[in-house]
């Protein structure tokens, strides 16, 4: 990825960035002449090659949003990627946000290409004035390798191979991952190991943690289910297709970690992902169950397929008793979040108000948005058993994605600050610098609040 941005000095064929309606008069002669032959209008993220002598290319104009445009896109240079030949280029003219635009362009170059022949075409940026390109390189590579894990099938991405991935990405910056797992679940994380069991693939809950320990505490939590079927509550075939990104949480956590180690942020990090694969067999949990959490609740599984919720609770219950300043979890937990805000917008759910209106704020600055959902107290007796302190679902068809967040809430009581994202991990049509497919969705917004919070 590295090799995708160029120094400033560097050889490179320009870009002429033009806005509908923007005098071309700053343009070389044959590149007006090029627009006015090929009938060539600037519409946002349309790219017109210009020819040069001899078949060479010349430049290439490159469609903006106006200055005074009411919406825009910061990640249009992806289409770069798309629309040119190989080569080196640079931007000749003002960017409405420099950063953005050279990270939209290199997450317009991913490309997921374990199963298939590599595109050799590339693209190459030189870094525009005042964006710094190991910054906007680590936050690519999180992004990148949020998504790989996301696009790789469960037969390659179990428990086990999640493990390594997380040991890999923790030995890289020195520092060491461990694991419990099996059967050795069972008296301390219950309720992983009644998910996990049902499977020929061992369950576990991976932890690293990495910074000097007198640095605030933030701990990490994603929910690492590498397939869900949904148990014995089996879902039909159709909504199966796409659970190998049930992961997708703890993708996403280890890409944040990969960003927040690279920049050494002056923090305490833990990270925590409970694997599993949520199969069926002989051995699956059922419904009606009960199973006592390592917090000491009692659980009715009134659905063995809000599996993601149970072994995210036992993760949570160990984080919380570190007391760590900022606790976050990140799930692909519920698809009433979906409803109610679509793929492209995860809910945080929080009881801080300054923390929501900071993430929503950050998230816009950084187009990784977010919105504030409630986590609305009455609701809490939708959770009610009978037979246990609480199910792990609610009694109707209303709030899910609410009532999955407090039933998560129920597990941290110490942390002085705590949001849950119940983000969809995947982009379900190609947009700029999203592709179809696994998606890191949160990430690169918390990781900005991150800095501002605690890079003086």
């Amino acid at each position: 990825m590295y090799s995708l941005l160029l120094p400033p000095d560097s050889q490179a064929t320009p870009i002429w960035p033009l806005s509908k309606g923007q005098d071309s008069g700053h343009l070389p002669e044959a590149a007006r002449a090029w627009i006015a032959a090929s009938g060539y209008e600037p519409s946002p993220g349309k790219v017109l090659a210009v020819p040069g002598p001899e078949g060479t290319l010349l430049g290439a104009v490159f469609g903006v949003e106006a200055r005074d445009a009411k919406s825009r896109d910061p990640f249009l240079m992806a289409n770069l990627v798309r629309d040119l030949p190989a080569g080196a280029y640079r931007v000749e003219g003002p960017l409405f946000d420099p950063r953005l635009a050279v990270i939209g362009f290199l997450l317009g170059c991913y490309r997921f290409d374990r199963y298939r022949k590599p595109d050799v075409r590339t693209v190459q940026l030189v870094v525009p004035e005042g964006v710094d390109p190991e910054e906007v390189l680590r936050v690519a590579e999180g992004v990148r390798l949020a998504r790989d894990l996301v696009n790789t099938p469960s037969n390659d991405m179990g428990p086990a191979e999640l493990e390594f991935a997380a040991r890999e990405l923790s030995g890289r910056h020195g520092v060491v991952c461990s694991t419990i797992s099996g059967d050795d679940l069972a008296r301390d994380f219950p309720l992983i190991h009644a998910v996990g069991v049902s499977s020929p693939r061992a369950p576990r809950l991976i932890d690293f943690s990495w910074g000097e320990p007198a640095h605030p505490r933030v701990t990490l939590v994603g929910k690492g289910v590498c397939f869900d079927t949904g148990g014995l509550d089996i879902k039909p075939s159709s909504n199966m297709l796409l659970m190998k990104k049930d992961m997708g949480g703890a993708a996403n956590v280890l890409g944040l970690a990969h960003m927040i180690m690279d920049a050494r942020l002056p923090v305490r990090l833990r990270v925590l992902i409970p694997a599993v694969e949520n199969a069926v067999s002989g051995t699956s949990f059922r419904p009606g169950d009960v199973y006592r959490s390592r917090k000491g609740h009692t659980v009715e599984i009134g659905n063995t397929d809000a599996e993601g919720r149970l072994v995210l609770a036992d993760a949570l219950a160990l984080a919380d008793e570190e007391e760590p300043e900022l606790l976050i979890d990140l799930a692909t937990l519920t698809g009433a979040a979906r409803v109610a805000l679509g793929p492209e917008i995860p809910p945080v759910f929080t009881d801080d108000d300054r923390l929501a209106e900071d993430l929503v704020r950050i998230g816009m600055a950084e187009n990784d948005p977010l919105w504030r959902l409630p986590l609305w107290k009455n609701y809490d007796r939708l959770l009610d058993s009978k037979v246990a302190d609480m199910n792990n679902v609610s009694g109707g068809g209303h709030a899910g994605a609410i009532t999955a967040a407090l039933f998560l809430k129920r597990y941290v009581e110490k942390a002085k600050s705590y949001a849950h994202f119940d983000i969809f991990a995947w982009t379900p049509s190609s947009r700029p610098a999203r592709p179809e497919g696994g998606e890191a969705q949160a990430i690169r917004a918390i990781y900005a609040l991150l800095k501002e919070r605690y890079v003086r």
